[in-house]
């Protein structure tokens, strides 16, 4: 087992998530944006229906009301991810296209303009998008895109697939394999930031390393983390060394945002720490 992976099976998590950003409704998919600092979320009901993309900014008192996502459209929309430079956001939604409403989730990307404002985002072209559920779009640091689909050709009613944009402009899509997939369903795929293992949420949360062949055999993650089999939406520091996740605490609280991992300065304090005079 990798050190990553090791910390990552025997750490065990604390809720990390507080008001404003806690609330009694259910909250999951974190995603921190690197240019601003600020935390995008999923919203959704007690029962994680009728998902919607929230932001809250860092202010002087703590993290502030979380409000709309300035990308949202109609329909509902999930699953938030920067790219590295903060320049890309990944997400998926129902939203309306070409004046079509549509009732399956696809995959959508928006680019950021110079100026820090967000460009019209783009639906993503089949072979990417089925006529099936997309889910979870999550870039690798080799250039791939992971996401879950329950489009036919897996292994079980849904997969975890990756796709690639080619010189010539074409995606390219195939399956992730079977050292990730069952006859079961899986789900989200989160790949770490060094790219030698992958985090995997199926029926646990399951641990893949990288191959010379491809992804080996997942393991199951300890029982502190596969806490009642509610946890969803992972998301990991830059190291890799911690992450956040969802969990349904079952206490009344509904969807909690937990932490997990070895870093001291991960998720960033809100408001900033201060440090000593003379400090380093």
């Amino acid at each position: 087992m990798s050190l990553a992976a090791l910390a990552l099976a025997l750490a065990a998590p604390v809720v990390w998530s507080k008001p404003p950003v806690s609330t009694d409704q259910f909250e999951s998919h974190p995603a921190f944006d690197p240019r601003t600092g600020d935390l995008w979320f999923v919203r959704s009901t007690p029962e994680f229906r009728g998902w919607r993309i929230k932001v809250s900014h860092c202010g002087a008192a703590g993290w502030q009301t979380p409000v709309d996502a300035p990308i949202a459209g109609d329909g509902v929309e999930a699953d938030p991810w920067f790219s590295a430079d903060g320049r890309t956001l990944w997400f998926i939604s129902t939203r309306s296209t070409d004046g079509v409403t549509r009732k399956d989730l696809d995959i959508w990307r928006v680019v950021r303009r110079a100026d820090g404002s967000w460009g019209k985002p783009e639906r993503l072209p089949e072979p990417v998008n089925s006529a099936g559920q997309e889910w979870f779009p999550r870039p690798a640091r080799d250039g791939w895109l992971y996401f879950g689909s329950d489009r036919p050709g897996g292994f079980g009613k849904t997969d975890i697939w990756r796709t690639k944009q080619a010189k010539d402009g074409k995606w390219v899509v195939e399956n992730a394999g079977a050292g990730l997939n069952s006859a079961g369903d899986e789900y989200e795929a989160l790949p770490s930031p060094d790219g030698r293992w992958m985090l995997l949420s199926a029926d646990a949360y399951y641990r893949s390393e990288r191959t010379a062949t491809g992804w080996g055999k997942r393991v199951k993650l300890g029982s502190d983390i596969n806490g009642n089999g509610s946890e969803i939406g992972a998301a990991f520091s830059p190291s890799g060394k911690s992450w956040l996740f969802a969990r349904d605490t079952k206490d009344g609280r509904s969807g909690e945002l937990l932490l997990s991992g070895s870093e001291r300065d991960w998720p960033p304090a809100c408001p900033a720490r201060r440090r000593p005079a003379g400090g380093r």
